[in-house]
């Protein structure tokens, strides 16, 4: 696996390490096949959180290493929720929605509370992380964001980019520059699929009414 952690190339002045790219280049896949509703999108993040999980703990960056052990539960339970959400669809898709205001005030409520808790855990630990608060920030709103899309909520995109707006300048500052690199991509699926979701939100929200 020591490979893994070795440099493949080298752009603009920055290495790009094997895991990094592939992780990364898989992790895209799973984000395109969300956008599109697709339920190959959780094993597909469930890899790249294996393969991220590798890079980031030989990097010491243990905030991300540790989002990817979580990235890997939750796409094991993403999967069973849209499985569960597809054979209850007369269809067969995966059924997308606005977050209630309470959701929405868990949701932001949860990350805050969590993120100041696990940067407070980074910052005893020093071991642990050498950015505690980005790297809880990351680590929570990874959470955050997988949760909302597991649960079809539009709300998880919003997540993904105040995710990325962190994500892109700690991956190039430690050494990680295919991930910020491809955290830039990530951008642009995220807006992307942001629409996509919001139309079919709208759409959703309609035929309900037509029905009742």
């Amino acid at each position: 696996m020591n490979w893994l952690n070795s440099e493949a190339f080298t752009v603009l002045d920055q290495h790009i390490k094997w895991s990094d790219m592939i992780g990364n280049t898989i992790g895209l896949i799973a984000l395109a096949l969300g956008w599109r509703r697709s339920i190959w999108t959780w094993p597909a993040q469930f890899l790249s959180g294996v393969i991220l999980f590798v890079a980031f703990a030989a990097g010491h960056l243990a905030g991300s290493a540790g989002k990817q052990v979580v990235v890997m539960l939750v796409a094991a339970w993403g999967w069973a929720q849209w499985n569960r959400g597809r054979q209850n669809a007369q269809d067969g898709s995966i059924a997308v929605r606005f977050a209630t205001w309470r959701e929405r005030g868990l949701l932001v409520g949860g990350a805050a509370l969590g993120t100041v808790a696990v940067a407070m855990l980074f910052t005893a630990f020093p071991s642990l992380s050498w950015d505690p608060w980005p790297d809880a920030y990351i680590f929570v709103g990874t959470v955050v964001a997988m949760y909302a899309q597991s649960r079809g909520m539009v709300e998880f995109w919003f997540a993904w980019l105040l995710v990325d707006l962190v994500g892109v300048p700690l991956n190039f500052a430690n050494g990680y520059a295919f991930s910020g690199f491809v955290y830039i991509i990530y951008g642009a699926l995220v807006l992307w699929g942001m629409r996509d979701w919001w139309l079919r939100s709208r759409a959703t929200t309609v035929l309900e009414g037509a029905h009742a």
